[in-house]
């Protein structure tokens, strides 16, 4: 049930509710809005909508307006900020040993949580590593099975370098997985989602960027990706991720024990106009 209520006496029958369904399952009656029961199960759940409404008139899925962070005033970020931000952010592959506030972490998983995905599905499941000690734990079970493959000549011969990784840790305690960080967040949805690469990277790009706005820092690895979703596969089952799930990446995090002193430069972007 969609749980769709309005609030005669908000409502102003301004009809931008009804004009903003991206599934078209709104109508009108007396000019107020309405969803048929018949048109339920085409609802995306998108909540539209609800956010539309100037006057805080549409409630849907049981969710109050009153509750919701208003989009009014000056609301937006600095663009000039944000765009420093994002020509700023530097993948950081030096951590101090000490783990992110409980508070900052679930607030990062809950913003990124937001990110948009195919058809409005959202079932994007974030897999955390949320202490360092246990990070270290897996990371020893991890590089244990690789080192395996090593001594079994087992290794695909495209990912031989991996042997590498085996020895700097054994010989010289250097992580390469993952870079030293406290933290790792893996991001995998349901195979039969519509879009489940795509979905995750996106919901990982969210999280990426509202880390480094709260000064954590975050590195793109691919290399624990690899490592945990092709060469010991039975780690997935270690941290819990549903056989149906498809890995889309992960990203281990921290705060940084490197601080940038100004953003690189970069060649002119690729573009194609038609």
């Amino acid at each position: 049930m969609l749980q769709f209520k309005v609030d005669k006496e908000k409502c102003t029958r301004c009809g931008l509710c009804v004009a903003d369904c991206p599934a078209h399952v709104m109508d009108t009656a007396d000019g107020f809005p309405l969803i048929m029961a018949e048109k339920e199960a085409g609802c995306y759940r998108c909540q539209h909508c609800f956010a539309v409404c100037p006057t805080g008139a549409v409630s849907i899925l049981g969710l109050d307006p009153q509750e919701s962070t208003p989009l009014e005033g000056d609301w937006r970020p600095d663009p000039a900020k944000l765009e420093t931000l994002m020509k700023g952010r530097r993948s950081v592959r030096r951590y101090k040993q000490e783990n992110l506030e409980p508070e900052l972490l679930q607030r990062l998983l809950e913003v990124a949580w937001h990110a948009p995905t195919g058809v409005n599905t959202r079932q994007v499941r974030f897999t955390v590593i949320d202490d360092r000690e246990k990070l270290a734990s897996f990371r020893d079970e991890l590089l244990a099975g690789v080192a395996r493959l090593v001594r079994e000549n087992a290794l695909p011969e495209q990912l031989a370098f991996f042997g590498d990784f085996v020895k700097l840790w054994e010989e010289q305690c250097v992580d390469v997985l993952f870079r030293g960080a406290p933290h790792l967040l893996v991001a995998s949805v349901s195979d039969k989602a519509v879009s489940p690469l795509q979905d995750c990277m996106i919901a990982l790009s969210y999280f990426e960027l509202f880390a480094q706005a709260n000064g954590v820092g975050t590195v793109w690895d691919g290399l624990a990706k690899i490592a945990i979703n092709d060469l010991v596969p039975e780690s997935l089952a270690r941290l819990g991720i549903p056989e149906d799930h498809t890995v889309g990446y992960c990203i281990a995090f921290g705060k940084p024990a490197v601080q940038y002193a100004r953003t690189v430069q970069h060649q002119g972007a690729l573009i194609h106009r038609i």
